[in-house]
């Protein structure tokens, strides 16, 4: 049975190396991606000394240097991406910061940050491209939700949203707080849960009243919450029910290098043809690849 990164760790408590993501990504090839695309889910990773990983991390990934990035959204006609903190790095964002002060055009970033940074820090945030925070509750490195006020009152204050990688099946005592907060957020990966949950989970249809009534979602990570694997068909369901809610407020994430992928790296090509079945409707796509990410993340 596929499981993507639903099974992270190894069950003895292991930490276990990734393979490396496909080395030659493609195009869709049922459609054409529209210009002005954002690729809005991926990750540059480094490695010690120079930019070391965290000892409670749950995997060990491959460098992810931002000259393969940015080489794959060329290769599948992406205009502009948003890297994504990983959690390997806990929060020490160095290398992502780095990136965007080099692509400040083509690229946005998501932080990790603790909270009381001084304001001249969060001000070097803002200023290197970063639009918003990530708060990951899943897997370590990550920083979790016992202060999600607090970052909701940081995030109105910078101008900032947030942004949750988070398993659907944990939303129902949850929605009400998140409900409540002062800025938009963003859910990672349709939510993060496996498809045989099924449609009927209470926390699939509680993130699905949750994107109805103002939050985005990632139509991303197939590979992750398919329990069939390619060409994640069984995602197809979910993916339909999160754009028919908010149409407006989807957007699609390669989630490059694909870190965790267990049963080999997807193709970029698969992923992006399953858009086709994802969103059938031309204009629709354009919404989700071009206009939502450019209106979110400020790209010109």
């Amino acid at each position: 049975m596929w499981m993507g990164e639903i099974r992270m760790a190894d069950p003895m408590g292991a930490i276990r190396d990734c393979p490396a993501p496909d080395p030659h990504p493609g195009g869709p090839t049922r459609y054409a991606v529209p210009p002005g695309a954002v690729d809005t889910h991926a990750h540059v990773i480094g490695s010690g000394p120079a930019y070391p990983l965290v000892a409670d991390r749950s995997y060990t990934p491959p460098e992810a240097p931002a000259q393969k990035y940015l080489a794959m959204l060329d290769a599948t006609g992406m205009a502009n991406g948003v890297l994504v903190q990983v959690s390997v790095h806990g929060t020490d964002n160095r290398l992502m910061l780095e990136t965007l002060a080099a692509n400040p055009d083509r690229l946005r970033g998501i932080a990790v940050i603790p909270l009381g940074l001084p304001d001249r820090d969060l001000a070097a945030l803002k200023q290197a491209g970063v639009a918003g925070l990530r708060l990951n509750v899943l897997f370590g490195g990550g920083v979790g939700l016992d202060q999600v006020e607090a970052y909701g009152a940081l995030a109105r204050e910078m101008g900032w949203h947030l942004q949750f990688l988070i398993d659907a099946r944990t939303l129902p005592p949850l929605a009400s707080r998140l409900s409540r907060l002062p800025v938009p957020f963003v859910v990672d990966h349709m939510g993060h849960m496996p498809t045989s949950a099924g449609l009927d989970d209470p926390g699939f249809a509680t993130l699905v009243d949750l994107v109805r009534d103002g939050a985005w979602v990632k139509l991303s990570g197939a590979f992750r919450t398919s329990v069939q694997g390619p060409p994640y068909a069984d995602t197809i369901p979910f993916a339909r029910a999160l754009n028919e809610a908010a149409p407006e407020r989807c957007l699609w994430g390669s989630d490059w290098p694909h870190v965790a992928a267990w049963d080999g790296p997807p193709r970029i090509a698969t992923l992006l043809d399953l858009m086709a079945e994802w969103v059938p409707d031309e204009d629709r796509r354009r919404m989700l690849f071009v206009e939502n990410p450019r209106t979110l993340y400020g790209f010109g």
